[in-house]
């Protein structure tokens, strides 16, 4: 019986020590699962403390302008700025960073591109705070109001294309105070009044201002400028084509100044533009004769004199220049070609000569209309301008016609060369 009482005793100690052991062995596995659990979070926390890390001062500045200039976007029918949410401005569609200029190792917001983004809104006072902004570009939106005065902060800004908007007002005359800008693109918005002298003093490459509301007249003194493209089209400028033109012998390549009420005669000056490729005057109230010096533009390729009243002899040294490839003088009173210019098809020249007074071509005016204008001949040497207004002319013992019922029609508003471009 005693036999059996410690056989007894024996089997609960080692029960006893056997779950002793068991228990030990748990505590230790849940203690290292405890370990492996802290030491995982703390290397999350550290990996997502790397990740997001607080943005530099100028990124920061960028994500409160975007954010305000979001609040202000009242159609984004495309979502472009869908994905504007959050500090990480870089990622934002249409937002493009770049290394700093002052300090390569500071990112920045360099660039906006929302050309052809259909967006309705306005531009806030908050898009100063972009003060590293080279590239403006918001060609075909609905964007409208003024230019804000603070766009004065944008000292790298130098290019900025507004054109395709709603904007109105007076010209932005803060664009005069950025010294970085050499592209202007304003064209087809709703912009009104007279040109301020000082644009022309401004180291533009190229500037567009066709297709708005703009008055008075081109400013006498051009200034010197480095421009190779301007395009005033579809205004109401008035007055005469300054003989200034000529401080931009050195540049200018394109010169369009298509529907702007211009009168007088064109100046000699124009054809000391040595380089010029394009001119385009058609649609206005331009008188008197061809300026001769025309015949040493040998880059020219486009020459459009059409729709106004010009008289005189089509001279055969424009002709012959070297690299015309369109000629047209429709629509003016025009009674004479010299040598080849009757037989322009003989050099692939196209061109158009109709509604002048060319003996024994077709469809010219009647004789009624050409003996009334040949009665009052012009004298470009005598010719005063009204400066501003409509472009009247007002002679100085001279007979010019005005403007009458022989005036141009308004030029299309799709003509090809004024179509806005879009930014790669």
């Amino acid at each position: 019986m005693a036999s059996t009482s410690s056989s007894h005793s024996f089997t609960t100690c080692v029960l006893f020590l056997f779950f002793l052991y068991l228990s030990c062995f748990f505590n230790n596995l849940d203690a290292k699962h405890s370990i492996t659990n802290t030491h995982k979070h703390k290397h999350q926390h550290n990996h997502n403390h790397i990740h997001n890390s607080p943005l530099n001062p100028r990124l920061y500045r960028a994500f409160l302008a975007l954010q305000a200039w979001k609040h202000v976007i009242y159609s984004d029918p495309k979502n472009i700025t869908s994905n504007w949410v959050g500090p990480s401005v870089c990622n934002y569609t249409g937002i493009y960073c770049a290394p700093s200029l002052d300090d390569p190792k500071i990112t920045v917001v360099a660039g906006i591109d929302l050309n052809h983004a259909d967006i309705a809104g306005f531009l806030p006072d908050e898009l100063a705070f972009l003060c590293d902004l080279s590239l403006l570009h918001l060609n075909s939106n609905r964007f409208c109001g003024i230019i804000p005065k603070t766009f004065s902060n944008l000292t790298h800004l130098y290019e900025l294309d507004l054109s395709n908007n709603r904007f109105v007002g007076p010209f932005p005359s803060v664009v005069l105070s950025l010294p970085s800008l050499t592209y202007l693109d304003l064209r087809y918005n709703e912009f009104e009044g007279p040109l301020p002298p000082e644009l022309f003093n401004k180291a533009f490459d190229a500037f567009f201002l066709n297709n708005n509301r703009f008055t008075s007249s081109i400013p006498r003194n051009l200034g010197k400028s480095k421009a190779s493209v301007m395009v005033f089209a579809n205004n109401k400028f008035g007055g005469c084509l300054p003989e200034s033109i000529v401080n931009f012998a050195n540049t200018l390549e394109e010169l369009l100044l298509i529907n702007t009420s211009i009168s007088g005669c064109l100046p000699q000056q124009v054809g000391f533009l040595y380089k010029l490729r394009v001119l385009d005057v058609s649609f206005n109230n331009i008188v008197g004769p061809i300026p001769y010096s025309l015949a040493g533009l040998s880059h020219l390729e486009q020459l459009n004199l059409g729709h106004n009243m010009m008289s005189g002899i089509v001279p055969v040294g424009i002709c012959e220049l070297p690299n015309l490839v369109n000629f047209t003088f429709s629509y003016n009173f025009f009674c004479e070609e010299e040598g080849i210019c009757k037989n322009l098809t003989s050099k692939k020249i196209a061109f158009d000569d109709r509604r002048n007074c060319l003996p024994e071509k077709a469809l010219q005016r009647s004789e009624k209309e050409c003996s009334a204008k040949l009665e009052h001949p012009v004298d470009c040497f005598e010719l005063c301008c009204v400066e501003g207004g409509l472009g009247n002319n007002v002679s100085a013992g001279s007979m010019a016609i005005p403007p009458s019922a022989t005036a141009p029609a308004a030029m299309p508003l799709s003509a090809a060369p004024l179509v806005a471009p879009s930014h790669p």
